[in-house]
């Protein structure tokens, strides 16, 4: 089978890259960076020609009320150029529990790409991950102050990248869903109870202070960001920072 995988320079999309080509697929990864702009759509025909199956692991580049409008027309250009190559399967990466965060303008994004993937025209996988922990030191990073990091007790149930590409190389390996598949870390946490314990582990001596305000989390309600009957991947926090 021959895949294109959009994204496929960055944190998920290169190590699925990887995943397929070592399992003798042939993977091919397309960004901004290879002349692939899925915005534009300069150069997705050509990208797509011939592909068995798409995989999309591109991001808004906001987290705003602009994101909307980027998966609205990403998305189109993307269904619109797997139909024309004649694509059987289209998967994209979205994240466990986003339709019930519509506070956050980023989820509703989301929610709106998983709902043109369903409503298009080519045979679907949507893989749901939890919070990677490779972004958390992005997010002790928003609301850090001098010697303090203010973090809501946001329950969240982190994931390594690595599984995370395991996931969708398995899923796009296969047939399509037409449906959800939700992959979780093993263990979960609070918000604030990993800051700390991700701090402590780097030797860091800033000080974590529980702020139920804090942060793009502080607007999550109850234990929306986990999921207790999703596929648990392998790798726990301690062994990550490790």
């Amino acid at each position: 089978m021959k895949f294109a995988v959009l994204g496929g320079t960055g944190l998920i999309g290169a190590q699925v890259v990887r995943n397929l080509n070592a399992a003798g697929y042939e993977a091919l990864p397309h960004s901004k960076s290879t002349g692939v702009d899925i915005i534009s759509g300069e150069g997705l025909d050509a990208a797509m020609a011939g592909a068995d199956v798409v995989i999309d692991l591109t991001n808004s580049p906001t987290f705003d009320e602009a994101a909307p409008e980027f998966f609205r027309t990403s998305m189109g250009n993307l269904l619109a150029a797997a139909r024309k190559a004649g694509a059987g399967h289209f998967v994209v990466l979205s994240i466990v529990g986003v339709d019930k965060v519509p506070e956050l303008d980023y989820y509703r994004a989301k929610v709106l790409q998983e709902e043109l993937l369903a409503a298009g025209p080519v045979p679907y996988s949507i893989v749901r991950a939890t919070q990677f922990m490779e972004f958390i030191d992005s997010v002790l990073s928003w609301t850090a102050d001098g010697d303090t990091v203010r973090l809501p007790a946001t329950p969240i149930q982190p994931i390594a990248a690595a599984d995370v590409a395991e996931a969708v190389t398995r899923i796009a390996e296969g047939a399509p869903l037409n449906g959800i598949h939700a992959i979780a870390g093993p263990e979960v946490f609070t918000l604030d109870e990993l800051g700390r314990r991700t701090l402590s582990a780097r030797g860091d001596n800033r000080r974590v202070v529980t702020d139920p305000t804090a942060g793009m989390f502080a607007a999550v309600q109850g234990d929306a960001l986990t999921d207790p009957g999703a596929h648990l991947a392998p790798t726990r926090y301690a062994d990550w920072l490790a």
